[in-house]
């Protein structure tokens, strides 16, 4: 799960993070690429840069570009808290990541934050209740590429309000955070099995394609095969494929082309280690050609489910509805 944090200053979304941390939670804060941005030209942190900056960033490559930059360093098996999201690309960013991304809108009246920060006495924080205003008043709203609270806490998924003591705040986080998480929706079985296929893919030696199969029996995979040269040649994409290294236009110089399909080597593997196929299922990560057609139909695999199109399968599709072979897409973005 990612949980996002959002919310004015002082409101209390560095406690928030900071308790979650004690919970098993990993953090990242989207101002982290910001003060690197001003290390790097020497500048000093402060609160009015990192608003500069920020914008400046965002103009340059794009209104997400901050979220994406922590997605990258993000991974399915953790939890995370994720601080300072100001743009509405960046909750678009992280919702597109994590189908578990919340984002949690962090409030307090205006005169507790004014008396937040006041007490707290943080260098360039402003000390009047005027300078407050103004400022919060700047960061409120913006065009598509700067900061833009206003739209951003429209897009909550949740408030916790910090109008009181840390005492009080932390049990109201206890029951968000738990709720959240017990409501939360492990993916099925297609889309777990679909998910390992792309991982397998990445190992692909191909120049023009990566594609993976997973075989899988009762819940259980027994099989995984990527496509690539055959065992003990020379791979891909060290030039051991004339067809993919000369980049052939798609459905031509299939004759020259050395490499062996995810689905063919997932069914070769099962064979070379002695196991059985009858009756399993496949997940391939493209629609099968004729050729691995073939190969499911007697090696009696009963269904495929596979992910993108394949340009030249309508020949493999009438083979399995003759063979009985129940085809499904499933489509993953």
């Amino acid at each position: 799960m990612l949980i996002g944090l959002t919310g004015r200053n002082a409101a209390g979304k560095g406690e928030v993070a900071k308790y979650l941390q004690t919970k098993s939670f990993y953090y990242y804060s989207l101002s982290d690429a910001i003060r690197e941005e001003l290390r790097a030209r020497k500048l000093e942190v402060s609160r009015e840069s990192l608003i500069q900056v920020g914008n400046e960033l965002r103009q340059r490559f794009g209104p997400s570009i901050l979220a994406d930059r922590i997605v990258e360093l993000t991974r399915p098996d953790r939890n995370y808290i994720i601080d300072s999201i100001r743009n509405p690309a960046e909750v678009a960013t992280l919702r597109k990541a994590c189908r578990e991304f919340k984002l949690i809108r962090v409030d307090a009246p205006l005169q507790t934050r004014f008396e937040r920060t006041v007490a707290r006495r943080r260098e360039n924080d402003p000390m009047t209740f005027e300078a407050f205003v103004a400022l919060e008043t700047r960061e409120a709203s913006g065009d598509p590429m700067s900061q833009n609270l206003d739209e951003v806490e429209k897009l909550a998924d949740e408030i916790l309000v910090n109008d009181s003591s840390l005492e009080e705040l932390r049990p109201k986080i206890d029951v968000m955070v738990s709720r959240l998480l017990t409501t939360a929706q492990r993916p099925g079985w297609d889309q777990y099995f679909m998910d390992i296929a792309r991982v397998v893919a990445s190992r692909s030696n191909c120049m023009k394609r990566k594609v993976a199969a997973v075989i899988v029996l009762d819940k259980r995979i027994i099989s995984t095969g990527y496509n690539g040269t055959p065992r003990g040649t020379k791979n891909c994409n060290e030039g051991g494929c004339p067809r993919c290294n000369n980049l052939a236009t798609s459905g031509t110089g299939l004759d020259e082309c050395l490499c062996s399909h995810g689905e063919e080597n997932a069914i070769v593997q099962a064979s070379y280690h002695g196991v059985s196929l009858k009756d399993a299922t496949i997940y391939s990560t493209f629609a099968p050609c004729l050729m691995c057609a073939k190969m499911i139909i007697n090696s009696g695999i009963r269904e495929v489910v596979y992910n993108l199109d394949y340009p030249l399968n309508d020949s493999a599709f009438r083979l399995f509805n003759q063979a009985r072979v129940n085809v499904r897409q499933l489509k993953l973005k």
